[in-house]
């Protein structure tokens, strides 16, 4: 168990307005710029939708097993033709007809997933019409009770049980990751603005900073204190200056742009960022963290999922390459009448039964290697999901190691950046008491920015660790909540 340093940029709020005074900049910590993005971002609509997606396919999935009522028919079916009537002296005839058949058909199903089965329950009834001879009759079956069951065979609704439930609550856990990534995302985005507006305000600093100096030295050159070469190095470091201020620029609103972009703000918009350096220790134990991504992660549920899916391509393949036997069996009653009330009196029983089988004799071995590839991908998917468990768990190490030495970084690299500004400070004063070089005080300035450099990437480094660890075990380590 180690301490490593969490940094808090403040509490979530409503995203605010502009600034008081007369300035329109908007101030946003990191916090706040990570809240926008999750409500605003076309990444979290994009993880929002595929997760309504994902609800809805589960909702569908859940209607196969709940009893389907439909209503079918043709209405009318009229035929005018000439049909071929055998004579009874075996010659054949054309006769005219002109009749209508209309059906309609109510029907009720229940699929069974214990079996793989489906009873109904319907009735239907069949309307003749013979216009040549004005005649019409009725016929139907005023209630059929029904079952189809396949024998022996692969059973899909039994495997969908096991499995699609699985597949939703990996859609869960799916959504709540891919809005850590929108996190972490919008992070990493805020910190290239940040180390971009930084590197701008470095840059404007010591433009002013070389052009105070060139002025210095002028006079020095007038007073024939410094040489016409030393005063040619300064005007130079003020050109580099002013590309570099340039160059900064750019940088900045490209960052800028990225930014807003990304969090579904105006290009208008004025951002300035704030320094999350606000401090706060929290404890990470590393069996907790496994723990809690085992628990919490969508892998979790997928290794599941992929270990049942082999095993239902194996048991599809046996279904379906062995005997094959179905029973279908009916029982109801049936009428016939003149009139349609007359088809629902004094019905006439009616059953069938019927029991079909295929049994595969010869195939050269198809049936068997089927068999045996099912087997042996999913020795396959055992095997990359054991490799798959390992690299989980060690991933989850890694970034706590990773936080033990982000921390000891950053606090080299903030005691490193107070003393690199107060020693170019000290350099400034040496310099314009001729006491210092002009490469010794390059030097110094070279140093100041570096530092601080070092001193913002150590806080990025920081904060990508601290956010791949929520996205890793979605497990939130200051609150000691799930996520």
């Amino acid at each position: 168990m180690f301490k490593p340093i969490l940094l808090l940029a403040g509490i979530f709020i409503t995203i605010p307005g502009k600034s008081q005074g007369v300035s329109d900049t908007l101030k946003l910590n990191l916090t706040e710029v990570i809240g926008i993005a999750k409500m605003h971002s076309t990444a979290a609509v994009q993880a929002s939708t595929i997760r309504e997606n994902q609800y809805w396919q589960y909702r569908t999935f859940k209607s196969n097993y709940n009893p389907q009522l439909t209503l079918d028919g043709t209405l009318p079916q009229f035929s005018k033709t000439n049909i071929p009537v055998i004579q009874p002296d075996g010659t054949v005839e054309f006769k005219p007809v002109i009749n209508d058949n209309s059906q309609l058909n109510l029907g009720l199903t229940q699929n069974i997933s214990l079996t793989g089965g489906q009873v109904f329950l319907g009735s239907n009834v069949l309307r003749f019409s013979d216009f040549d001879r004005k005649q019409t009759r009725y016929n139907g079956n005023p209630l059929i009770i029904g079952l189809n069951q396949p024998l022996f065979a692969f059973n899909s609704l039994s495997w969908d049980q096991k499995i699609e439930p699985l597949r939703y609550e990996e859609s869960q856990k799916k959504y709540k990751e891919d809005m850590e990534v929108v996190g972490r995302d919008a992070s990493e985005l805020f910190f290239g603005l940040l180390i971009a507006q930084i590197n701008k305000d470095i840059a404007t600093k010591n433009l002013s900073n070389n052009e105070t100096i060139y002025k210095i030295g002028e006079g020095k050159a007038a007073l024939g204190k410094l040489s016409k070469d030393e005063l040619l190095r300064l005007k130079l470091g003020v050109l580099n200056a002013r590309k570099a201020v340039a160059q900064a620029n750019v940088d900045a609103e490209t960052a800028d742009l990225q930014l807003k972009s990304f969090i579904g703000f105006s290009a208008t918009n004025q951002i300035q960022l704030i320094l999350p350096e606000n401090l706060l220790t929290f404890d990470v134990d590393a069996k907790v963290a496994i723990s809690q991504a085992k628990e919490n992660r969508q892998k979790a549920i997928e290794f599941k999922r992929a270990l049942l899916e082999a095993d239902r391509e194996v048991a599809k393949a046996k279904g379906d390459n062995g005997l094959k036997v179905n029973l279908f069996g009916t029982f109801g009653l049936t009428n016939v009448a003149d009139q349609l009330p007359g088809i629902y009196s004094n019905a006439k029983d009616q059953q069938e039964i019927r029991l079909g089988f295929q049994i595969p004799i010869l195939d050269w071995g198809r049936a068997a290697s089927r068999i045996k590839t099912a087997q042996s991908n999913r020795k396959l998917v055992t095997a990359t999901i054991k490799q798959a468990q390992i690299n989980f768990e060690q991933e989850i190490l890694t970034t706590l190691r990773q936080f033990s030495m982000i921390k000891e970084q950053m606090q080299t690299n903030a005691e490193a950046d107070v003393t690199a500004n107060a020693r170019y400070e000290i350099a400034k004063k040496r310099y314009f008491l001729n006491d210092l070089s002009i490469t010794d005080l390059n030097i110094a300035l070279q140093e100041k920015d570096q530092a601080r450099r070092d001193y913002i990437y150590s806080l990025k480094s920081f904060w990508n660790a601290y956010f791949n660890l929520r996205l890793l075990t979605l497990f939130d380590f200051t609150t000691n909540k799930k996520i």
